[in-house]
């Protein structure tokens, strides 16, 4: 199972820390990979949900490429990590059913479960079924992960 800090959040949604850098990685310290919401504008890359707020460059995502599922909020964003860093794990999505991320991952919206292999966006909102699940992106994902591991999910 893969286990997804939405925003960095992990234990409840931190509005002033999300998508912050720092934040972020006190969750990948934690074991868990994030999704994070990244703008694009004249070549200069930027995390915020709602508007570019943190400044980052393609070395920062560089070094957390692995553990980073990057939400595209703008089509800038898309394309230049299409073309400048196709290795990293990137999507659009706004309220589709479901997207495949760009190394094939389906990202499902909320509500939507189950559906084979997917990830599982923000299941506590409709306790959705994560039986056939392979991942979960939530900002209670300790609690998930916890749940996982005694069995109860």
């Amino acid at each position: 199972m893969i286990f997804i800090s939405h925003r960095g959040n992990t234990s409840g949604r931190d509005e002033a820390r999300e998508n912050h850098p720092e934040y972020i990685d006190l969750a990948i310290a934690q074991g868990f990979d994030a999704e994070i919401d990244v703008w694009a504008k004249g070549g200069e890359i930027w995390l915020g949900h709602d508007r570019p707020e943190h400044k980052i460059d393609l070395e920062w995502l560089s070094r957390r490429k692995g553990r980073i599922w990057a939400h595209c909020k703008n089509s800038e964003a898309a394309s230049l990590f299409k073309k400048k860093m196709p290795e990293l794990n990137f999507f659009w999505h706004q309220q589709d059913d479901l997207v495949m991320t760009s190394k094939g991952h389906i990202w499902a919206y909320p509500g939507k479960q189950p559906i084979e292999g997917s990830i599982a966006v923000m299941p506590e909102i409709f306790e959705d079924d994560l039986s056939e699940c392979e991942g979960i992106c939530s900002d209670f994902i300790e609690e998930k992960r916890k749940q996982f591991e005694s069995r109860e999910i």
